[in-house]
């Protein structure tokens, strides 16, 4: 797209002695605008799976050192294998597709910050203007106890794989192929993730 195109060599000329890559324009255009490559659902695909896997990823990390059953810290292990290996590809596809939600603006989980972490999660996603269900959604999911427990964990990781999993099985009949594509190579592997945590598949569920 020409438009595009001197959009980014606009960015470049204007930053003296800053070396300009086409990436770092593109990230430059994003934080300037609202423009997007995808419909509505990727788009809110976008902004809560993004804000999930890099929170889930840092939680997963917590729970692993302080886990005291063999059963916690082993899904603990498998929860951060799953979602460090998401947010590579997100971030990817977030800025290949113009979406304005940096995946690396993400909230963090801190073990003794819940309550303020989500408060920056609801007030992003307001900005982005989310559903009001998505923001609930992941306000809800980063309110964790302030004491750690085995059995809170496992059961907040089988929530949140379900969550992720079925926003995954919605993406895999998204109109925009590479979406499609992302969805279809990574489902497996969080579905795996919620049979692990103790999730059961619905009977009626389609596939």
């Amino acid at each position: 797209m020409k438009l595009n195109t001197l959009f980014v060599v606009g960015v470049c000329a204007s930053t003296l002695f800053v070396s300009c890559n086409p990436k770092t324009a593109q990230e430059n255009q994003l934080s300037l605008t609202h423009t997007s490559l995808v419909d509505g659902d990727a788009y809110r695909f976008f902004q809560l799976v993004g804000a999930k896997v890099v929170y889930e990823n840092d939680y997963a990390s917590y729970a692993a050192s302080v886990a005291g059953s063999s059963q916690a810290k082993q899904l603990a292990v498998k929860t951060q294998e799953v979602y460090s290996s998401l947010i590579p590809g997100l971030d990817s596809l977030a800025i290949a597709k113009q979406i304005d939600f940096p995946i690396k603006g993400a909230a963090k989980y801190t073990a003794s910050n819940e309550v303020e972490t989500v408060v920056t999660v609801q007030e992003e996603l307001a900005e982005d203007d989310a559903d009001t269900t998505d923001v609930e959604e992941v306000a809800v999911s980063h309110q964790t106890s302030s004491s750690y427990s085995d059995e809170a964990y496992i059961q907040h990781v089988q929530h949140e794989a379900a969550v992720v999993k079925e926003q995954l099985q919605r993406m895999t009949r998204n109109t925009d192929k590479d979406v499609r594509a992302f969805a279809e190579a990574n489902l497996e592997k969080v579905a795996e993730l919620f049979t692990l945590a103790g999730g059961k598949e619905d009977a009626h569920a389609h596939h």
